[in-house]
């Protein structure tokens, strides 16, 4: 659940080292998974036996939201059905995550991967996906990127990772058109990154301050708050503390400090 590099070490058991990986997966049993960090790689080992076509959507391409790819065993698989969903950056970059996988950057090559890897750049802003709405807004974030917000079986999902609620420059969506994207929402994953001793050096950066995540939620009236990317430098003791503080506000919402592993049922 970590935001920019893999973490591992004794100060990150709890909240786990991996950058972002988050499955999706309706009563009916359709199936997304966002983001291609690290931790997709565990989640490749759970599909081994899981004949489901694969459906990926990227937010964006910074590596620690594809670097997961080439550790991903169902892309070693033949005729394995895997369909790669990028997010709209700039410039526009569809293949990149097949890209890192090339000349001396990987000794497996893109071309040689035995799986049926198709990229789809979806043109419209709202699809279906077997029984899943799917909605898309334009991040905050330098080189671009996408917003999703999922709607099936009753719950509404929205995954803004790597988002700048307030950037120093005119932002591509603003704050209140973000209120109007997570309104009402069951669960908002948000990107919570930084706090506010760390600016206003990584002021533009591409990420949001825990604070103003929560005040989106308030804003929007979500009912659960689930806090992603967390700093690489921040300590699991530091997210506890954090935890503990935001319980202590009182806010008329669930939140949860993301960690590896976590199910929401």
């Amino acid at each position: 659940m970590r935001g920019s590099i893999p973490t591992p070490g004794p100060d990150t058991v709890k909240y786990g080292g991996n950058t972002v990986c988050v499955s999706l997966q309706s009563n009916t049993g359709s199936h997304v998974i966002l983001d291609s960090g690290t931790g997709i790689r565990l989640l490749g080992d759970e599909l081994l036996k899981d004949k489901r076509p694969i459906y990926l959507l990227l937010s964006h391409n910074h590596w620690d939201h594809i670097q997961g790819f080439p550790f991903f065993v169902p892309a070693y698989m033949p005729k394995r059905d895997i369909t790669i969903v990028p997010g709209i950056t700039e410039e526009l970059a569809p293949d990149a995550i097949l890209q890192q996988m090339q000349g001396s950057y990987f000794p497996v090559q893109f071309k040689d991967l035995p799986a049926d890897i198709k990229l789809h750049v979806q043109k419209q802003d709202t699809w279906l996906y077997q029984d899943i709405n799917i909605e898309r807004k334009a991040m905050n974030h330098p080189g671009g990127g996408s917003a999703y917000r999922f709607s099936v079986d009753g719950i509404t999902i929205v995954y803004a990772i790597d988002n700048e609620l307030y950037p120093p420059n005119a932002p591509v969506t603003s704050f209140d058109e973000w209120v109007s994207f997570v309104n009402e929402a069951d669960y908002l994953i948000h990107d919570g990154q930084f706090i506010p001793s760390d600016y206003p050096l990584k002021m533009g950066w591409g990420h949001s301050q825990i604070k103003d995540a929560l005040a989106l939620a308030e804003h929007g009236k979500v009912k659960n708050l689930v806090i992603i990317s967390h700093d690489p430098a921040r300590t699991d003791s530091d997210l506890d503390k954090i935890d503990e503080n935001i319980r202590d506000s009182n806010y008329p919402f669930n939140t949860i400090i993301a960690f590896e592993g976590l199910e929401i049922t």
